[in-house]
């Protein structure tokens, strides 16, 4: 795989192809014969993009778009594209500066490994192969961590602000429960022509001629790809407008009822919103297949340590439990007397159904290997010390259940989406942006 292309996301991005780092303002140096060294082509409030990175970030994209056989658009437009893309990352790394918004290394270095694994080899690994690619691992650890930091910004300044309501989301399912395409996964592209915050009738006049040109051209068999690289003002254009598989149950809202209607390779019509006119396009089309997990039904009791009670305390004292309950003492009558874990203790430790990959690695090992009515011998966690007895296994159908969970990410997604266009408009009519390329 190569790593140019995008490997990173449970929580965010992974390949950084686009360095949107804060850039404090600099005096340029000239060398010994007064010739300069560099150039500034943006200011962005209190800080500047150098054309040295401009002209380094051009590069790389270059390079993904031919290692993925994607047409590069004319050197002017893509540039353009680029110095959009960096100077509006800067004034979120800026925004996020001020608002103390940081990413421990300890985050950085768990999203790195993930990156090497998807791309088979180790956080150790990583450096070889990024450099056997021409990047710099310095610089790609850096661009990672600024993607992280706009991320937790965004979690910060729009999606923590949307609430979805149990009614919503009832007439949610109630209003999808007919449509087939719920069920189904879309792989789609989209073209942005976004308009200003105090949008004129000229501006929108301008706006729509631009979407039904890109329109026409798409519909003479213009590349999709190449037209979002050279036109789109989404974020995505440098990845040729890709917004990768979206679930039926979350497309978003203004794609909705157009994207079901079209057949795999077919492109929409320009479609308004209030951030401008989106062309989309179907990449690819898969049914859904019902989700069958094992679960576990178990229940536990914990004890933390603290200044009185440390490990060989808390060990001992559930040694001594575990004898008790196997001895004939009832295990949830001792959870709710015992345990320090507030959830579950007023349940006699009941932690009800879990799946996969719900509970911390050792957790989730020891419950793997043991036998129903089993009481396991104590262990350490992130949490403190537990004892834990698995009650049943079963394997059930979670499909209603992931559904319900889709939903509400749907309803979640299909304002997010438009609110973090709004957003990225607003911050970015707030800041001083001066051009000088």
């Amino acid at each position: 795989m190569n790593i140019l292309s995008r490997t990173y996301c449970p929580a965010i991005i992974a390949t950084l192809a686009l360095s949107t780092g804060v850039v404090r303002a600099q005096t340029l140096e000239l060398s010994d014969t007064g010739v300069k060294l560099d150039g500034i082509v943006a200011l962005v409030n209190d800080g500047v993009v150098l054309e040295s990175e401009l002209d380094s970030q051009t590069t790389m994209i270059e390079q993904r778009l031919r290692a993925e056989g994607t047409p590069i658009p004319p050197n002017d437009s893509l540039k353009k594209q680029v110095l959009d893309n960096l100077v509006l990352g800067q004034i979120q790394l800026q925004r996020a500066e001020r608002d103390g918004i940081t990413v421990p290394d300890e985050i950085l270095n768990r999203a790195l490994a993930d990156i090497a694994q998807r791309n088979n080899t180790t956080l150790t690994g990583l450096p070889g192969m990024l450099a056997a690619e021409g990047i710099d691992y310095a610089a790609y650890r850096k661009d990672l961590r600024e993607q992280l930091v706009m991320e937790r910004l965004r979690m910060k300044d729009v999606i923590s602000r949307i609430a979805v309501s149990e009614r919503e989301l009832n007439d949610y399912l109630e209003r999808e429960s007919g449509n087939s395409y719920r069920n189904n996964r879309y792989k789609l592209s989209n073209i942005l022509i976004s308009l200003p915050a105090n949008t004129t009738p000229e501006d929108l006049q301008k706006a729509q001629a631009r979407a039904d040109e890109i329109y026409r051209r798409l519909q003479k068999g213009e590349d999709f790809a190449e037209l979002a690289l050279a036109y789109s003002n989404a974020e995505n254009a440098l990845d040729g407008g890709d917004l990768g598989w979206r679930s039926g149950d979350a497309l978003p809202t203004i794609f909705a009822e157009i994207v079901p209607n079209l057949q795999k390779g077919q492109v929409s019509e320009p479609i308004r919103s209030a951030s401008g006119f989106h062309i989309v396009k179907v990449d690819d089309v898969e049914g859904n297949k019902p989700i069958i997990e094992k679960q576990v039904h178990a229940r536990h009791i914990l004890i933390k340590t603290d200044e009185i009670i440390d490990d060989e305390v808390a060990e001992q004292k559930l040694i001594e439990i575990r004898n008790g309950i196997l001895a004939g003492d009832d295990f949830a009558a001792v959870a709710k007397a015992v345990s320090d874990d507030p959830g579950s203790a007023v349940d006699g430790g009941d932690l009800g159904w879990a799946g996969p990959n719900v509970y911390v690695g050792v957790f989730e090992d020891t419950l793997e290997n043991l036998k129903i009515g089993e009481v396991s011998m104590p262990f350490r966690s992130p949490f403190g010390w537990h004892i834990v007895e698995v009650i049943e296994r079963r394997t059930h159908d979670t499909t209603d259940d992931v559904r319900r969970e889709q939903a509400m990410a749907a309803i979640r997604d299909s304002k997010v989406a438009e609110e973090t266009e709004l957003w990225l408009r607003q911050i970015r009519d707030e800041s001083f942006v001066e051009y000088r390329l």
